[in-house]
This record gives structure tokens, sequence and C-alpha cells, in this order.
């Protein structure tokens, strides 16, 4: 098995190898672009917020982040960055996410 991931991995660089020597491309190429990330003011973090019926401490669980964090992003004190923001452009951009992804369930007290 180990040969066969070996023959791979040499098939593979000697293509590209051989796509980078010659004048015309041999391979396929890709281009991508990432939307940048959001920056979201707190008005906007709210709407969100509020789109999904959660409180602040629910929704920062939801988010992995502290209901202080939350609070902050709200009040305009900070703003939301990374994974957070890219989470809230996903929230914002899809209502079902928090159905399809139930990190917060409703557990009734006894």
């Amino acid at each position: 098995m180990e040969k066969n991931v070996y023959e791979s991995i040499m098939t593979g660089l000697n293509e590209a190898l051989e796509d980078a020597q010659s004048k015309k491309p041999i391979l396929k190429r890709h281009k991508v672009a990432v939307e940048p990330v959001k920056v979201f003011e707190a008005d906007e973090v709210k709407k969100i917020r509020h789109s999904t019926g959660m409180s602040q401490k629910i929704f920062a669980s939801y988010l992995g982040v502290s209901d202080k964090t939350v609070e902050a992003w709200e009040a305009g004190t900070n703003h939301p960055s990374g994974a957070a923001s890219r989470l809230l452009s996903m929230i914002e951009k899809d209502k079902e996410l928090i159905i399809k992804f139930p990190f917060v369930t409703n557990v009734l007290a006894k």
C-alpha cells in the first residue's frame, strides 16, 4: 500500500514539474476567491441575535464566546472578528443554520 501512495505522489510531482517547465500550461488551473470577513456593527449583531430568538447568554454559548463578549459587541465596545464574524455572516445569510446545527437545545427543568 505504501508503494502505491509513493507512486501516486511521485506521479503528481512529475506532472507538476512538467507543467512548470512547459511554455503552455498542461494542468488545469483553478482560481478561487474567498469573501473577506465582514465587520459587524453593534446593531447588526443585535439584529442577527434577535432573529434567532436567543438571549445574549444563549447566543454566546451557541457561538462559543462569553456572554460578556456578545454584550460588548452589541454595545459597540468591541466587534466580532475571525471565526465569530464568519459564523455571524453564515447565520445572517441562512436563518435555518441554528435549526440545522442545534448546538443549543431547549431542556425542560423538572
